[in-house]
């Protein structure tokens, strides 16, 4: 059952204190939700004089919204819902980028879903208003801005895993380690720098400002008069750009400057072979989504964070003696690079 008329589902999940998730599952009579829980949302929607209207059954289907199928993520996000929707007997419709097309919609609306997992969509607001005004479930997986109150999300423990990369290269003996942000504006972006000053402040250091900087800045930071000895790359995107300038200078990694970066990025022109990297649980990430969308799972917060995984490879190594001089030749043409393989 759902509801016309009046207050949204969304009110209504304000009004008790729940997602909108956990509201729609009282209201659609599922059983995986506590006695409490239960009663805050029932109690709400006779306060605010909910309609009920009929719905059809749940559809043996969940959908999978992604930017692009070739996007960064997408084929360990696909393997994930796969895996978790077999074991749901459930089949996955998988659709690129269409979440405000009209057509979607009506297609979703003619099959039913069991729920609809957004990767990395920056829904608008009429979007969401379109998905509580149906009663369609939805989680959103890595969402790219702050989801509004009462979104149900997945996401990656951003702050955590930059925690764990600055701690690996202060453990190293780094004592000038800098960080290159992404978007500002981005959820994880700014989670991941936020991780990088936390522990340098649980190490007793204070970030130098020269040191922390967003988008392709990594030949400013070998421009200043004290050069970092290790960089943490908060952009899977910037990686490339980051290797190829280390490489025009004739850089080496690890022995000159170390490098972590998110994400486990390809080999390929200008990248170092053996990144250090945060590994991002997109599959188990999409798998947990899945399982919150259709009921199998609960949780008692908006955003539930899946851990991140340091892999030690071969572009950190022991930071110089304190106060040593990090070597930066300026560019030299036909030159190779001084990016160290494996």
């Amino acid at each position: 059952m759902g509801f016309v008329g009046g207050p949204t589902l969304a009110v209504v999940a304000r009004e008790a204190g729940v997602s909108v998730p956990t509201a729609s599952k009282v209201v659609n009579g599922r059983r995986d939700v506590a006695p409490e829980t239960r009663r805050r949302v029932t109690e709400a929607l006779d306060r605010l004089g909910y309609v009920r209207r009929r719905r059809a059954a749940s559809a043996a289907f969940v959908d999978l919204v992604v930017p692009s199928l070739g996007g960064a993520g997408a084929a360990e996000v696909l393997r994930g819902v796969e895996g978790a929707a077999h074991a749901a007997g459930l089949e996955v419709v998988v659709s690129t980028g269409p979440a405000r097309a009209r057509g979607w919609r009506d297609r979703v609306m003619t099959r039913g879903t069991s729920g609809v997992l957004f990767l990395r969509s920056g829904l608008t607001p009429a979007q969401y208003a379109w998905l509580d005004r149906h009663d369609v479930p939805f989680v959103l997986v890595d969402p790219v801005l702050e989801p509004p109150r009462g979104m149900l999300s997945v996401v990656a423990a951003e702050r955590q895993g930059a925690v764990g990369a600055t701690e690996h290269l202060l453990g190293l003996g780094h004592e000038r380690v800098a960080v290159i942000g992404g978007d500002r504006r981005s959820r994880c972006g700014a989670a991941r720098v936020a991780g990088f000053r936390a522990a340098l402040a649980a190490a007793g250091l204070r970030p130098r400002p020269e040191y922390v900087r967003y988008g392709d800045r990594m030949r400013v930071l070998l421009d200043l008069p004290q050069p970092p000895t290790a960089v943490l790359v908060c952009s899977e995107s910037m990686t490339s750009g980051v290797c190829e300038a280390l490489a025009e200078r004739q850089v080496r990694v690890p022995e000159d400057v170390s490098v972590v970066c998110f994400g486990d990025v390809p080999s390929g022109p200008g990248l170092a072979p053996g990144l250090t990297t945060v590994r991002l649980p997109l599959a188990e990430m999409a798998a947990t989504a899945l399982r919150l969308v259709t009921g199998q799972e609960t949780s008692g917060t908006q955003a539930v964070e899946v851990a991140t995984r340091l892999v030690v490879r071969s572009s950190t190594a022991a930071g110089p003696a304190p106060g040593g001089p990090v070597r930066v030749a300026r560019p030299a043409p036909g030159l190779g690079s001084g990016v160290r393989p494996d």
